[in-house]
């Protein structure tokens, strides 16, 4: 089975709306950017990305600590299908408060089925 696992913090940069609001949009890059590991170390190659199907389940803010995790679930001839995960692990207590929890249970913040393809030529077995 192939997961591949990235966890960051949210940083001030990532915060587009008010309060500090992180975009669905960066979320889904960081989606992306796990597929990607995946298809690399599936097949060789980054692939390209046809489709995502995402919800958005709770708000990510600057601060807060996110895992994201995509597992490959469905291999085609040229398609691959990943289940993908976003979970809040830590939240700050406020917008403008140093202090912060770690919750007792991560969050599911977004979820979504992602589908890349890699071209016949492109594929080689990784090493």
């Amino acid at each position: 089975m192939i997961e591949n696992v990235i966890r960051l913090r949210m940083s001030t940069a990532d915060g587009h709306y008010a309060g500090g609001l992180v975009d669905g949009a960066r979320i889904l890059q960081l989606f992306s950017d796990a597929v990607t590991e995946g298809l690399i170390r599936h097949d060789g190659d980054e692939g390209l990305m046809r489709a995502m199907n995402a919800e958005f389940l709770g708000p990510v803010w600057s601060g807060d600590y996110i895992e994201i995790r995509a597992t490959l679930v469905k291999t085609g001839n040229t398609s691959r299908t990943f289940e993908c995960t976003a979970h809040k692990l830590i939240q700050l207590d406020g917008p403008h408060d140093s202090s912060a929890r770690v919750l007792a249970e991560p969050e599911l913040v977004t979820k979504a089925i992602a589908v890349a393809v890699v071209p016949l030529d492109k594929r080689r077995p990784a090493s």
